[in-house]
């Protein structure tokens, strides 16, 4: 399980429609936009491990300037949206190679699971569309941007 987080100032995500229309499907102020991807041997453990990390780090500014405060300390809320190209092997070639990734049958319910772990943890949540054609739009507040892999 990969996920790059961002630490926002504000976040939204929108799912493209036919033509040039597209429909909101998540927006966030201040907290995390979380990229997720799943390869072919994560399991319910990896998911609760990266929900616990996400909830716990503390990437906000305390009193005194150091990063020191997480999201529930700060009110934040997150935005997750699914990417199996976090996956995308290019190491060779011109074309990325998605074979580690996670096949629906099995990315979507880890997805749905992560989702409602990082909700069970007190966290406001908004998400994308599993599948769907998406543009993410956010401003990286820092910027802060880490990679999680379990």
């Amino acid at each position: 399980m990969r996920v790059l987080l961002q630490r926002v100032s504000r976040a939204e995500v929108r799912i493209r429609e036919s033509g040039a229309s597209s429909r909101l499907a998540g927006q966030i102020g201040r907290g995390y936009a979380l990229l997720v991807g799943f390869t072919t041997t994560d399991t319910r453990e990896h998911v609760v491990w990266m929900a616990d990390k996400v909830t716990g780090l503390r990437l906000f500014a305390d009193a005194d300037d150091k990063m020191n405060l997480s999201l529930a300390d700060v009110g934040g809320a997150v935005l997750v949206v699914s990417q199996f190209t976090l996956y995308g092997d290019a190491r060779k070639g011109r074309r990325p190679s998605f074979i580690d990734a996670a096949r629906p049958d099995v990315a979507i319910p880890l997805y749905e699971q992560f989702v409602q772990q990082l909700r069970d943890g007190g966290l406001t949540v908004e998400t994308g569309e599993f599948g769907a054609m998406m543009d993410v739009e956010l401003v990286n507040d820092g910027p802060v941007t880490l990679w999680l892999e379990r």
